[in-house]
């Protein structure tokens, strides 16, 4: 069996990580890397800490207004599968990378694999929205993280192919923490004590694009009594440096990081306020309370469980979801238990077998 799998956005090559190993093991695996991350910390220093062998196609797109990235990431993934001719393309989340993938497979009528199908925030505004609606729609075999990305497909009428698998995250966050543990250094860099400090991550576009928001999540922050880490996603620190907000010295402005140094800043953390869905379940893996910097969220169920919160980017609310949010008592399992990339190859073998 022979795989396309595309990534080009730092999430992507976390989810990736562990599918890619497992597709290794048995099968031919080609790695698309589209370059829509491109940066060394937030692309190259994440393939070498999860181990992801070089991508055998890397094609620079860059960044740029969401159709000139879609429409070259797709003029250039088709010439890809002219020359490959897989079996399956395996894309990965919402990012413009996914949607370009699952258009140019579609068009050439090879079969989508979705990892992380079935969620929705509801909110059209939101470029990744379409993305997913986009893709899941495009989808031969849809894997699921969870019962409600299941039931939000049933609601569109999306029954056939879906399966429910997990989330490949959590298999990538068992490998991270272990190794962190015993590479990063970040907490002695920064002269952190655990449990001592916020960490704070914003880098969606209704954030970072809409002034307002962005600068009353800036107040808020500069209202809070406690320590902030806050590395700055390249589009974050351009927005900030245009709005000129200035902050407090209790805030830590840093440069992105690899994976391994942010996870250990995620475990070691009072508090996660973040606009990520990524960080939103690792927040919950590893037990530390989370505020989120959005109107809404795709991973309900962490605030069903009573450790998440939403705040939009409302500045009260903010400041008062940090100084009295309690997590619940109920930590239930969610998102899998670690062996989704297994289930993923399974899936994948058992239906080029059935033909």
């Amino acid at each position: 069996m022979k795989v396309v799998s595309i990534v080009g956005a730092r999430p992507q090559f976390i989810k990736a990580a562990p599918v890619t190993k497992a597709l290794r093991e048995k099968h031919k695996d080609v790695l698309i890397h589209t370059g829509q991350h491109y940066d060394d910390n937030m692309s190259e220093i994440f393939f070498e800490q999860l181990g992801i062998p070089v991508p055998e196609y890397h094609l620079g797109v860059g960044s740029g207004s969401h159709g000139f990235q879609t429409g070259t990431m797709l003029a250039r993934v088709e010439e890809v599968l002219f020359s490959e001719k897989p079996d399956w393309i395996l894309v990965y989340g919402d990012t413009n990378s996914t949607l370009a993938g699952a258009l140019a497979a579609a068009k050439m009528q090879i079969p989508v694999a979705h990892v992380e199908a079935g969620l929705r925030s509801y909110n059209r505004a939101m470029p990744e929205e379409i993305n997913r609606v986009v893709a899941d729609n495009l989808s031969t075999i849809l894997l699921c993280p969870s019962q409600t990305a299941i039931d939000n497909l049933a609601a569109e009428g999306i029954t056939q192919g879906v399966h429910l698998v997990g989330d490949v995250m959590a298999d990538a966050l068992a490998y991270a923490v272990s190794t962190a543990k015993n590479r990063s250094t970040i907490l002695s860099n920064l002269g952190l004590a655990e449990k001592d400090f916020l960490l704070a991550t914003v880098h969606r576009a209704e954030n970072t694009d809409d002034p307002r928001r962005l600068r009353n999540i800036v107040r808020a922050f500069n209202e809070l009594d406690e320590q902030i880490i806050f590395p700055l996603h390249p589009r974050t620190k351009k927005a900030l440096e245009f709005l000129g907000d200035k902050f407090r010295s209790h805030i830590k402005l840093i440069e992105p990081l690899g994976y391994l140094d942010m996870v250990m800043l995620e475990m070691a953390a009072r508090m996660i306020l973040t606009d990520s869905g990524g960080i939103q379940k690792e927040a919950y893996w590893l037990s530390v309370p989370c505020i989120t910097l959005r109107d809404e969220t795709e991973w309900v169920e962490t605030i069903e469980c009573g450790w998440n919160m939403l705040t939009g980017a409302d500045s009260e609310q903010i400041v008062e979801a940090v100084n009295s949010f309690v997590p619940s008592d109920n930590r239930s399992t969610l998102y899998g238990d670690g062996r989704t990339s297994q289930r993923i190859v399974a899936l994948l073998e058992r239906a080029i077998n059935n033909g």
